[in-house]
């Protein structure tokens, strides 16, 4: 039996709250969960306003749309993260620009954003990491300089905090996901965040094909299908009241593969930077050189232990290769994470003995070495 990377847990309200929204018959992009999973989701970040979305990709091309992000554009996006991000630039018709991270988070490095920066330049696309927080302050202050906005991919760090404040209520727009693998997960789904009364409102304009306030089936923009299901809302509602449970959990299980891990010399184990709080959404660690990562990788799954790779960086992406002329231009620090790094199984499912089943096969295999 394999201990899978992740494995979401599923509240216990979730099947009485899917089960009422099916007997209502309110089973589409309306209904009462939409708008209390909407409600919740705000007063658990503190922020203002929160509209649903199919997924996290949508919820960032929302947040491009909503700021009237386009042709001609640039925005600002760090080099080792998923692919969505540079997508979403992309569908806008903007050019993501793609600025180096630092090695200890792998999240973007402040220092290199401001050479990046053009008059073309209208956003920075800041990615919480494997849900340890960016450091936003210097990241705002730029912003600020340059008069430009500041998009937080929260999607793997729902409750992740920056010196007390949660992200994605931090700059102009939050982008949540809430895939399987989330801490707080719908199956598909994502939320946009912001304080921005106007912003909000483009959104949830945005999101529901725009159709015309004062005249339905009217349009005067080109909108999306970005809404959510009522039934999915009813999901995500029973698994935010147990966020605080889930967030201790993935704090748990970082500290005891600490304790467990510590002494081995050949891992490189997260850090968490002490102007955060991260929800280790998922255990990332970095081992000496490729050839060692893939040896080990096979070892654990022979042993029935899955794991997975740190994102290819951006500029290796035969896609964007196609769509952004990169002039040779080298990021040393995403490829050796790239190349060293991975994570182990760390859903919120997980159990003590699993957690020391995987530590006790990684020394092992790197003893044997």
């Amino acid at each position: 039996m394999i201990v899978p990377v992740n494995q979401p847990l599923i509240a216990k309200n979730a099947l009485k709250y899917v089960k009422e929204c099916i007997k209502s018959g309110w089973v589409s992009s309306q209904g009462k969960f939409i708008s209390s999973f909407e409600e919740s989701f705000a007063k658990f970040l503190q922020v203002k306003f929160a509209t649903t979305t199919t997924n996290g990709t949508t919820a960032l091309h929302l947040a491009l749309a909503s700021l009237n992000i386009g042709s001609g554009d640039e925005v600002i996006v760090p080099n080792l993260t998923i692919i969505s991000c540079p997508l979403a630039v992309l569908y806008t018709g903007a050019k993501p620009v793609l600025v180096e991270v630092e090695e200890q988070t792998g999240n973007i490095d402040v220092s290199k954003i401001e050479s990046k920066i053009t008059k073309k330049t209208k956003a920075i696309m800041v990615v919480h990491l494997f849900g340890h927080p960016a450091d936003l302050d210097p990241i705002l202050e730029i912003a600020k300089k340059h008069k430009i906005f500041v998009i937080e991919d929260a999607a793997q760090a729902h409750g992740a905090t920056y010196k007390g404040k949660k992200v994605g209520s931090i700059g102009d727009v939050g982008c949540f996901s809430f895939y399987a693998n989330k801490i707080i997960t719908t199956g598909e789904g994502g939320m946009l965040t912001t304080n921005n009364e106007e912003i909000f409102k483009r959104a949830v304009l945005l999101k529901d094909l725009a159709h015309s306030p004062k005249k339905r089936f009217f349009h005067h923009r080109i909108g999306f299908n970005f809404r959510m299901t009522n039934m999915q809302a009813a999901l995500g509602l029973a698994q935010l009241e147990q966020v605080d449970k889930y967030i201790e959990k993935k704090r748990w299980m970082a500290d005891l593969y600490n304790k467990l891990l510590k002494d081995n010399e050949d891992l490189e184990l997260p850090i968490e930077q002490d102007f955060v709080r991260s929800v280790f959404w998922m255990y990332a660690v970095k081992l000496k050189g490729e050839i060692k990562r893939e040896f080990l990788r096979k070892k654990l799954l022979d042993s029935g232990i899955d794991t997975r790779t740190f994102f290819f960086p951006l500029h290796r992406q035969p896609v964007l290769k196609k769509n952004i002329p990169f002039n040779d231009e080298q990021f040393p620090v995403s490829d050796d994470l790239a190349t060293r790094g991975f994570y182990l199984p760390s859903g919120l499912a997980i159990t003590k003995s699993q957690i020391y089943f995987v530590s006790k096969t990684i020394k092992k295999i790197l003893n044997d070495i």
